[in-house]
């Protein structure tokens, strides 16, 4: 009886294990973005697909047999992953774009209204909210080498905001104020708060009580979680002229003591945890690295925007491994599941890969990228960028941005659970794939 007892609390603490495990952006704390399997290497059929009011930047999480995301309509959803019926939505005061966690009964999320909010995962009911100092985009004078170039320009590809982690009664979040902050799980009373010199919109990883995370100032942080104290902080690469290649947008991966992280600058940078020393660099042709990385069995895996590329590196010293050409910008991360990698492509494209070739077993492209209205796509699936982008004045390029991102485009990160793949489009629906 003792053995069978100890048998079912096994069990019910690994079921716990990939639960939580499954309920924050990237799997886990240390956002390394692998999953347990099984994972389809052939597509069969679109299970069911959840309609929403706008576009769905947010990665879904799973917790019970329910997926959880925001959308960019201002409501979170609460979906039942065999149905695809709503069990409960809960409005916020702005789009979401931050993916949730769901811990202990909890749902912690970001708005755009800069408020976390903290909701019961059962029923949607807010316990409390946190008011930041107020979200806002990356902006420049003459960004991306806009004209005329005095005008202050919202950058349109800063599209996430930062996704809760929580560890240890905490929850910790950046935000467009320039803070990285520290509350309380139970009560969302504040702990700490980390300055930086710009927009946070990466969303912190954990390991070893520390955060890492990088912001719009062009430098990468690791700031003692119990504290808020800086411990090291790195300088990425700088543009005061186009503000192009500058900023971390991409949220870092923490494995075997070494951070890896993504950058505008056009690198995928390998730190040292400890000191913050660049162990190695990956350069990528001034085309920037939005994608997290995902890391698994030595291997570091992402994808670029502009050269369209797909990489898979060695994790101790940064030499290639794979290279693969794609057809469109990917901004979604890659997720591991098995012996496939799942990532999105900005083309409205869900890919398959096999995990040690690259090679794409199976794709899924959305109804609106097909429907292919205003002539975004090629006939093969590339954007046709010299009628989007034809003016660097004014407002012309921000509409042709828009129009690009309107075609079902994929910035969330797929979630993996039990053979099915979850995903949300701009298209405004959460996918579910077998």
């Amino acid at each position: 009886m003792k053995i069978f007892r100890f048998i079912v609390a096994l069990l019910a603490f690994l079921a716990g294990g990939v639960c939580q495990a499954q309920s924050m952006f990237r799997g886990n704390p240390a956002h390394t973005g692998v999953y347990a399997g099984p994972a389809p290497r052939q597509f069969h059929r679109i299970k069911w697909k959840f309609p929403t009011g706008d576009r769905i930047v947010s990665s879904p999480v799973w917790s019970d047999g329910v997926v959880y995301f925001g959308g960019d309509d201002g409501n979170i959803y609460a979906v039942a992953t065999q149905t695809g019926r709503q069990i409960w939505k809960q409005a916020t005061g702005g789009p979401s774009p931050s993916t949730p966690a769901v811990i202990d009964g909890t749902l912690y999320v970001v708005s755009y209204d800069g408020k976390l909010y903290a909701l019961n995962s059962h029923t949607g009911a807010v316990r409390w909210k946190f008011v930041t100092g107020g979200e806002r985009r990356f902006e420049a004078k003459g960004l991306n080498g806009l004209q005329p170039k005095n005008q202050t320009v919202a950058d349109p590809f800063d599209v996430f905001l930062s996704s809760p982690v929580v560890v240890q009664g905490a929850v910790y979040f950046g935000s467009g104020d320039g803070h990285l902050y520290a509350v309380e799980a139970a009560s969302g009373d504040l702990r700490w708060k980390f300055q930086t010199g710009d927009v946070v919109h990466a969303s912190p990883a954990f390991a070893d009580g520390v955060l890492y995370f990088g912001s719009w100032d062009s430098y990468f942080y690791a700031v003692d979680a119990a504290t808020g104290k800086e411990k090291w902080r790195f300088h990425g690469g700088e543009d005061p002229v186009l503000h192009n290649q500058v900023g971390f947008q991409s949220s870092p991966a923490v494995a075997n003591g070494v951070v890896y992280t993504g950058c505008r600058d056009a690198q995928l940078h390998a730190l040292d945890a400890a000191t913050g020393k660049e162990k190695w660099h990956f350069d990528n042709a001034l085309s920037w690295v939005i994608s997290s990385p995902a890391v698994s069995d030595g291997r570091v895996f992402f994808a670029t925007s502009d050269s369209s590329l797909y990489h898979v590196v060695d994790a101790l010293t940064g030499k290639p491994i794979l290279r693969q050409q794609d057809k469109a910008y990917m901004f979604s991360s890659p997720t591991i599941a098995g012996d496939v990698v799942f990532i999105g492509v900005l083309n409205g494209t869900l890919q398959a890969r096999d995990l040690k070739t690259g090679d794409v077993l199976w794709d899924f492209q959305t109804e609106t990228s097909k429907q292919n209205k205003a002539w975004v796509l090629t006939a093969d699936r590339r954007f046709n960028d010299p009628l989007l982008y034809h003016s660097i004045w004014r407002e012309a390029p921000i509409v042709a941005t828009d129009r690009q991102f309107g075609i079902g485009a994929i910035f969330s990160s797929p979630l993996v659970v039990d053979g099915v793949v979850y995903f949300g489009s701009t298209d405004g629906y959460l996918y579910a794939l077998e």
